[in-house]
């Protein structure tokens, strides 16, 4: 009798799976009535070499084995079925899918291919199937084979109460390096060159927080306006690395290359977070091109409307939502996480938009099927678990609304930090919880300090140097005419908008940078500094430059002196954090004596050196203040079970326009004081004393920070 040509396979696991003889294929879908695989030249994508059908289903798992095809290889997906987009059915035969467990991707979208499963253009929209062949245009899958040598790797496993995070894109932090070879900038191997690396650990960074690096789409109007989806919150593959960002290949080198990026930062005790986009994909609304999950099966990846299946629920902005009631889904979220913790070795993820995945039919759902998938998983729920606490639904904004396991980006701790330097009124009360870890967002739900992920700038939005120097966004350069981005930004330009060459406005600038930066690094919870702000990056004045990839958006590395200074600045005070273990507590604050501590863990005052009361917080024109954190009060203790003791700090705080004299507390509160950061300072050394019951100027907008050693309290 003849052999089959095609064996029945496995259904598991999904995806194709190279054993050495041959591949084996799964495919979820469950309303298909045939699913292809066709295999394609390496040395011409374009050019279609073998098809063969999956023949064997399990539980809505299309599944087959070929012998004989081998590692290298690169394949797409045929699926046949109704084209019903009334019903949500969008099966297009004519239309390459790329399979959603792809772990990596050879070429790019072409938009002007046909890559839209409806005749595009026409007078009856999406509802006319088209029957020209897009293969030439869609990306390929790369059959892979594992042999990567891991040499031992070790994840650095920060803890929570000692991280600090770096926003980075891949391409835009070694792009304008000069350090970095040429042929490596802008890549994976750039990242982990020793030039980044060194910088990384001057900086005083614990964990690189990387920009989507998901294979992704560019938008077919960002590309007629011949730019780019830089930031890449486009995803079309959760499993495959882009290889826009690899120096060595995009036939599996990608792949290898990202996995001796990850080695090289391990070994220099950096962790891995990957921003991920579960939300939505590159496949938009009902109009938007089929590339992959709308071919396969659109209901079950996507959140369709109840009332007319034909339309996408969008909670996203983006055109679509992901189904993350579906149980196949789901899976692939958790199947994406695991690969990349487990073979790729990243250390956490923070999730974009993630109001999204935890909405059920009903609407957002602390207890959502996702979290409890992720909460169960004993991977996953040992990783860094990081949420983007909104969307753009009803009742979107859930900042300290997520489980435990998770932390947040804390968009009031910004929102605060920003008022209260800019000088508004009533930010007294917001100050405080911001600066002592958020304990109104995070502690009834029983997470901890560092539940709250604080940052004063992020990818999106004004960078540090742009906050200080606009107070109106300048997006003209995204074609948008200036439509796009956050208007209200809370940023003040310091009296000029804009670049000027005023001494005294630029030295107000150089000021608040350094307010900012001290506030954000002597505040509980996990500060996040994004790559460029530590020395002043510009995107002049564009607070949303998701389209630019050029030097508008890229890091520059070709330092002034206050650039260098504000370098030094920022290393200086992360070292600070580092080594006073009262600004990273793990408990929130009580207020009171620890132990039998001489102190209280937390304590305000007047600037007349008395403690704040009640009335005080209340007061709308409060813009100074000071807190003490006592190096004796820390409720935890050590690995071991000793008891941390470290300095006492007291840190001064003057948002106000003219300076202010505090007046130290009284001898029960510390003896001598040295005068260790203050940010009216760009550079001096300081070792100044005062005592107890002494008086410290503030300057106007400045921030103080007096030490007690901790070998007083011996």
């Amino acid at each position: 009798m003849r052999r089959a040509e095609v064996l029945p396979g496995k259904p598991f696991p999904l995806g194709a799976t190279y054993d050495g003889n041959g591949v084996n294929f799964a495919v979820f879908s469950e309303h298909a009535k045939k699913v292809e695989v066709c295999l394609f030249d390496p040395a011409d994508p374009k050019k279609e070499t073998r098809r063969f059908p999956l023949l064997e289903t399990t539980n809505h798992v299309w599944h087959g084995y070929m012998p004989g095809v081998h590692a290298g290889c690169l394949y797409g997906l045929r699926v046949h079925g109704p084209y019903e987009p009334k019903k949500g059915l969008r099966f297009n035969p004519h239309k390459l899918l790329v399979d959603p467990y792809a772990k990596a991707l050879h070429g790019q979208v072409d938009p002007k291919a046909p890559i839209h499963a409806y005749v595009h253009g026409g007078k009856e929209e999406d509802l006319v199937m088209d029957t020209q062949d897009d293969a030439w245009g869609v990306p390929k899958a790369v059959i892979l084979s594992d042999g990567f040598d891991w040499e031992d790797d070790k994840r650095p496993e920060v803890p929570w109460h000692k991280t600090v995070l770096y926003e980075a894109h891949v391409k835009g932090l070694t792009k304008l390096n000069p350090r970095v070879p040429e042929h490596l900038r802008g890549t994976y191997a750039g990242l982990a060159h020793p030039a980044t690396l060194e910088h990384l650990k001057k900086v005083g960074v614990t964990s690189v927080e990387l920009l989507p690096i998901h294979a992704f789409m560019d938008e077919p109007f960002l590309t007629q306006k011949g730019r780019s989806n830089y930031w890449g919150y486009n995803t079309l593959g959760f499993f495959a690395p882009d290889a826009r960002y690899s120096a060595s290949g995009s036939l599996g080198e990608q792949v290898s290359e990202f996995k001796g990026m990850v080695k090289l930062l391990h070994r220099a005790g950096i962790e891995v977070i990957l921003d991920v986009v579960y939300n939505h994909t590159c496949e938009g609304n009902h109009l938007g091109p089929t590339l992959s999950f709308k071919g396969l099966d659109a209901g079950a990846y996507y959140r369709l409307s109840e009332k007319d299946p034909r339309y996408f629920m969008d909670f996203t902005g983006c055109g679509n939502s992901w189904n993350a009631t579906h149980p196949y889904a789901l899976k692939l979220i958790a199947d994406s996480l695991r690969y990349w913790v487990e073979v790729m070795h990243v250390d956490g993820f923070r999730f974009d938009l993630a109001t999204t995945l935890g909405r059920d039919r009903h609407g957002y759902d602390t207890r959502a099927a996702f979290f409890q998938i992720l909460h169960q998983d004993p991977v996953l729920s040992r990783v860094k678990l990081i949420a983007e606490p909104w969307d753009v639904g009803d009742y979107g904004y859930q900042v300290g609304n997520f489980p435990v396991l998770w932390s947040e980006w804390n968009g009031k701790y910004r929102d605060t930090m920003r008022r209260y330097w800019k000088g508004d009124d009533r930010q007294a009360a917001e100050i405080g919880s911001r600066l002592t870890g958020s304990s109104d967002l995070f502690a009834l739900s029983g997470r901890k300090p560092t539940a709250s992920v604080n940052f004063v700038t992020a990818h999106d939005g004004f960078t540090l140097h742009d906050l200080v120097t606009y107070s109106q966004k300048h997006n003209e350069a995204n074609g948008e005419d200036n439509r796009d981005g956050a208007n209200d930004n809370h940023a003040w330009n310091c009296g000029v908008e804009g670049e000027t060459n005023d001494p005294k406005v630029n030295a107000l600038r150089e000021q608040q940078k350094r307010n900012f930066l001290a506030s954000l690094f002597l505040s509980q919870g996990v500060p996040m500094l994004v790559a460029g702000d530590e020395m002043g990056r510009t995107q002049k004045g564009n607070n949303n430059a998701y389209c630019q990839d050029n030097e508008l958006s890229w890091v520059n590395w070709e330092l002034n002196e206050k650039q260098r200074q504000l370098l030094e600045f920022t290393s200086r005070i992360i070292k600070l954090r580092r080594e006073q273990p009262v600004l990273s507590k793990r408990r929130f604050f009580r207020g009171a004596h620890i132990w039998d501590s001489e102190l209280k863990d937390l304590a305000w005052f007047r600037p007349d050196g008395k403690e704040m009361k009640r009335e005080d917080w209340e007061k709308p024109y409060v813009r100074s203040l000071a807190f003490l954190l006592g190096g004796d009060a820390i409720a935890t203790p050590d690995d071991e079970g000793h008891r941390i003791v470290g300095d006492t700090l007291l840190v001064l705080l003057n948002a106000h326009h003219e300076p202010i004299t505090f007046m130290l507390p009284a001898l029960e509160w510390g003896a001598d004081w040295e005068l260790v950061v203050d940010t009216a300072a760009s550079g001096e050394s300081l070792r100044t004393h005062t005592p107890a019951g002494g008086k410290v100027q503030a300057v106007g907008r400045s921030l103080v920070v007096l030490r007690r050693p901790a070998t007083e309290w011996e």
